[in-house]
């Protein structure tokens, strides 16, 4: 079996390979407090309760965009597992040719995203990714990573609207009956929700125009299911992209022991 992690900013997302069947996932918090211990001691606990025995375990791949998760995991993965994880970086093999300025400025979680959709899909494919920060990214037909965008995700625009603007309160994110708000919470969930809509459909549309021809749209991460479907952009929902990715990212780089 194969361990994949998927080390975000505002969560952290586990998963078991069996070959390339998804046996199970786990999504936690992410907490820069916690111990490889911590993380370690509550992997365990998740493995434990599905039944999945550590020996099994056979590899471990993760990405990181926290830098200073990445060394507290490599330790916990060798102290936990007996083994040196696979760390997602621009020396990975990922079928693709990365046509960034500079290669290693590229998230680890945008190339993992990349490359999945690209083996899945083909190109030319764009992946909007919905999580902490809201990401575009564009390959090609060839398998070229051309760039993307960068916006700030919902929730980090809800936390800020609140922060900075006193009397306002804490909104759920869901979707508003209406966009015409009757009152405060209302408002504030039809501007975060439909500005969301409104941002990722004219984000595609201008990068199919630069690009000159329409694409497949693959939309990820957490808080896809909840605005995709009034996205008219968004050919395809596939929350596991990122998960799938690090297998297919693994496989390309080591052959895994099935046994």
């Amino acid at each position: 079996m194969l361990l994949v992690i998927d080390i975000g900013n505002t969560d952290i997302v586990f998963g078991i390979f069996r070959e390339e069947r998804l046996l199970g996932q786990w999504r936690v918090a992410t907490h820069l407090q916690k111990t490889a211990d911590e993380y370690g001691l509550l992997l365990l606990q998740l493995l434990e309760a599905q039944l999945m025995p550590v020996s099994e375990i056979k590899g471990v791949i993760f990405s990181s965009v926290v830098p200073l998760l990445t060394p507290l995991f490599q330790e916990m993965i060798q102290r936990y597992f007996s083994t040196d994880p696979m760390i997602v970086s621009e020396k990975l093999k990922t079928g693709l040719k990365v046509c960034y300025e500079n290669p290693k400025e590229v998230g680890s979680d945008r190339i993992v995203n990349a490359a999945a959709a690209y083996y899945l899909y083909g190109g030319p494919v764009v992946i909007v990714d919905l999580g902490t920060a809201t990401t575009f990214c564009v390959v090609s037909e060839s398998g070229e990573y051309l760039g993307g965008a960068i916006a700030p995700g919902m929730a980090l625009s809800a936390e800020a609207l609140v922060n900075r603007a006193a009397k306002l309160p804490r909104v759920e994110l869901s979707q508003p009956k209406n966009v015409i708000g009757k009152e405060t919470t209302a408002s504030m969930q039809s501007g975060i929700f439909f500005g969301y809509v409104g941002l990722i459909n004219e984000i595609v549309q201008r990068i199919h125009d630069e690009m000159g021809a329409k694409s497949l749209v693959i939309g990820t991460g957490g808080l896809v299911a909840l605005i995709a479907s009034e996205c008219q952009s968004i050919s395809k929902i596939h929350p596991t992209l990122t998960l799938e990715g690090l297998m297919i990212i693994y496989r390309m780089n080591q052959v895994i022991d099935s046994r």
